[in-house]
């Protein structure tokens, strides 16, 4: 099968949800500095979704281009990562609303680790229709940041409770900010 069909339902669905998260973004009551007070956290949690959706587009585009085609059980993948990736705005405005609340960082997490899991699953089965010599499995490799970012959102959830602060999330999304380097390198 061909994947631009694939390829552009999966770009309606990250553009669809980062629109739901910038749409749910409240205007400040006020013309002064002290007016964005009572939304940083909203607009702090919406940055770092806004990120990390920009991530997996990125990525996903990557994975994408290293792929000649794709079956069923890519496109079913592909859907079982679509949909954690369209619980980030929920997850998002949760969070936001609740300035860092343990229990909605915890479920913020849990849904970046979802995702994280579901493009491991995704990564897979493209390789297994592909081969183990094919461009994608060379480029990955053994995939050390991708099973080690979700070692991180695992521990992150439980601390989610002891301090709600999200840095292990940014930090994991420092580690992927920049497109996966090792498929561009593969595919010159």
């Amino acid at each position: 099968m061909s994947k631009g069909r694939l390829e552009a339902f999966s770009d309606a669905v990250i553009a669809i949800a980062i629109t739901i998260m910038v749409l749910e973004l409240k205007v400040p009551q006020g013309a002064d500095w002290a007016a964005l007070r009572p939304i940083v956290p909203v607009l702090l949690t919406y940055a770092l979704s806004f990120v990390f959706l920009g991530i997996y587009w990125n990525n996903h585009h990557h994975m994408l281009h290293a792929a000649d085609r794709i079956n069923g059980k890519i496109l079913w993948a592909n859907l079982h990562l679509l949909f954690w990736l369209s619980l980030v705005p929920f997850v998002t405005g949760w969070v936001g609303e609740s300035h860092f609340a343990p229990l909605p960082t915890a479920v913020y997490g849990g849904v970046l680790l979802l995702a994280g899991v579901a493009y491991l699953i995704l990564t897979t089965a493209i390789i297994a229709l592909h081969g183990p010599s094919s461009r994608l499995a060379t480029a990955v490799g053994r995939d050390t940041k991708g099973k080690l970012s979700a070692v991180l959102y695992a521990v992150a959830i439980p601390l989610a409770f002891a301090n709600p602060w999200i840095a292990i999330y940014v930090f994991v999304s420092l580690l992927w900010l920049i497109p996966d380097r090792r498929i561009e390198s593969t595919l010159r």
